[in-house]
Formats: structure tokens, C-alpha cells, sequence
């Protein structure tokens, strides 16, 4: 974003300070609100956490900080905190390397609507968000920002409900966070341990 660009903004209104875009990040991943979603209610939330962290990044901030200001803003802590971070980042790195950050892209996500995927494989699909540990596996996950992962749509239609190493990883590290119940976690294992013994025969 050039200097011009950022003056014009700040003229109209819109603030370009990094505290100003961690709070508008704040509400979209705020622990108590997303308690009360219903399953696939969150989906528009992470479209627009992207749109926010990119439109931080354009206006010379840096997203890391921006998300970390968030995350902490919103009440996470310790291990949850740092899944959080990693998630948001994750997921615009994702926009980023899909090309769904252009102006139509950034457009749709700004409204919490999937924008196009414009490179690689998935090309013209639409851009999804994905339960890396499925609903259906731990549906007390549903609403977990750090369980929420942009995808584009026909991958995430054919990925079902897979458990495998990286399911199980990232189950672990919600237990510890106190994200995840060690019962639900014993039954996570147990799946990959089911799916990989079917792959193999």
C-alpha cells in the first residue's frame, strides 16, 4: 500500500495502526461468541480474519504482530494462544499461496464469503474453510479457530472425515492446550489407528 494510499484512509476515517486491525480481529475469535455458534457458523469469521490480517499486511503492518495483539486481546492463554496465531497466519498464508487475495478475493473474504482460488490444482474452486480434525470426530472442535484451516472446496468435499498423523498431532497439542478431552483424544488415536490399518492391507 503506498504512502498516499495509507493518508487517504487515514482521511476518510480508516485507521491503518496495528492495534486498530487486532481489534478488529478481537469479536471474529472471541472464545465466549464462538461458544454460541452453531456448527459451520464460524466459516464466514475465518474469510474475514484473513481479509483483516491481509489489509494489516498492505497497510505496512505486520500480521504476526497484528495476531498476536488479537489472540491475546480475545482472553487466549499460553499453548491456546499460540494454536490461535499460528492458525490465523496459517490460513492467510494459505489465501496468499491459492491467489485468493485479490481485490475480488479480498472483497468476498471482507464480507466472510469464499472467494477463488487462482493458482496451482485447485484453480477457479471456490476457497472453503476445513475442519482439520473433522466435526464428526470431535464436534466439540467445531467452533476452534486452531482447528480451522482454508481449503479449497472440492479437497475438502473428498477429505471426509480422514484422521491420520497430522489429525493426531494436532489433537495432542489441543489436549495439552485443555482444548481437547483426554477421552476424545484416546478416540481420535484409536481412528488413525483404525484408517492406517485398513490402508495397509
Amino acid at each position: 500500500m503506498t504512502r498516499l494510499l495509507c493518508c487517504l484512509l487515514v482521511l476518510a476515517g480508516f485507521s491503518t495502526r496495528a492495534e486498530d486491525y487486532a481489534a478488529r480481529l478481537v469479536p471474529l475469535i472471541d472464545p465466549s461468541k464462538l461458544a454460541t455458534l452453531h456448527q459451520g457458523d464460524p466459516n464466514p469469521r475465518i474469510q474475514k480474519c484473513a481479509y483483516w490480517l491481509e489489509a494489516a499486511r498492505k497497510a505496512g503492518q505486520k500480521p504476526d504482530k497484528v495476531a498476536e495483539d488479537a489472540v491475546t486481546r480475545a482472553g487466549y492463554k499460553n499453548a491456546a494462544a499460540t494454536l490461535t496465531k499460528v492458525a490465523l497466519l496459517r490460513n492467510l498464508d494459505i489465501a496468499h499461496k491459492l491467489g485468493s487475495l485479490d481485490d475480488a478475493g479480498q472483497n468476498a473474504m471482507r464480507h466472510g464469503k469464499a472467494p477463488i482460488v487462482r493458482t496451482g490444482p485447485s484453480k477457479g474452486d471456490q476457497l472453503s474453510v476445513d475442519h482439520i480434525i473433522p466435526q464428526a470426530v470431535a464436534p466439540e472442535l467445531a467452533n476452534v479457530i486452531a482447528n480451522l484451516e482454508l481449503l479449497p472446496l472440492k479437497l475438502n468435499k473428498n477429505k471426509n472425515s480422514h484422521v491420520g498423523d497430522r489429525q493426531v498431532s494436532l489433537a495432542r497439542q489441543f489436549h495439552a492446550a485443555g482444548l481437547l478431552s483426554a477421552a476424545r483424544l484416546s478416540a481420535i488415536e484409536a481412528r488413525a489407528k483404525t484408517n492406517k490399518y485398513h490402508q495397509e492391507r
